[in-house]
């Protein structure tokens, strides 16, 4: 199933560049990379509380769609780990005005990927792996042309909800 989302999304990520950049002769979106850390709640009895650290990269297709690898690091309480990598579509909602990204750039996404979770319990390790996805928005605001902070919410599997910041660069 998740093969035929990412194979899906990519057929529609290609055939929008394509458009895209067909009809615009000022296509100069720069790639970006981030750093980011939050808060992430898992769901179970009540909210199991985690720390996130992790990174991503952006690499536009279009002025406002991108797609790129996250990779976010979860520590939770005593020796619950978990590690998601993921492959992100992200959505600038206000496009690039004169070829530069808005002061304030609000942004929807969606992710899909992999899980590994693991926990000890008593004198053995548990470990398991399952597919992961998911989707929130957020707002970059960009503090010069080439260095921005991020906010952004999401949703996800494992039922979680993911709370985050971030420090981005344009790579130009």
């Amino acid at each position: 199933m998740l093969a035929k989302i990412t194979m899906v999304t990519v057929a529609l990520c290609t055939g929008l560049a394509s458009t895209s950049l067909a009809q615009s002769n000022q296509f100069r979106t720069s790639p970006t990379v981030e750093i980011q850390s939050g808060w992430v709640g898992f769901a179970d009895e009540s909210t199991i509380d985690h720390a996130a650290f992790g990174g991503a990269a952006r690499f536009y297709l279009t002025p406002r769609l991108a797609v790129g690898p996250e990779v976010a690091f979860l520590r939770g309480p005593g020796d619950d780990r978990d590690l998601m990598v993921t492959g992100n579509l992200t959505f600038d909602v206000l496009g690039p005005r004169n070829g530069r990204p808005r002061r304030v750039t609000p942004y929807l996404l969606a992710g899909g990927g992999w899980e590994r979770h693991s926990d000890r319990f008593g004198p053995m390790t548990f470990s398991a792996s399952e597919g992961a996805f998911t989707a929130g928005g957020g707002a970059r605001v960009w503090f010069t042309d080439t260095v921005y902070g991020a906010i952004e919410a999401r949703m996800g599997w494992e039922p979680h909800a993911r709370l985050s910041g971030g420090i981005g660069v344009a790579i130009r």
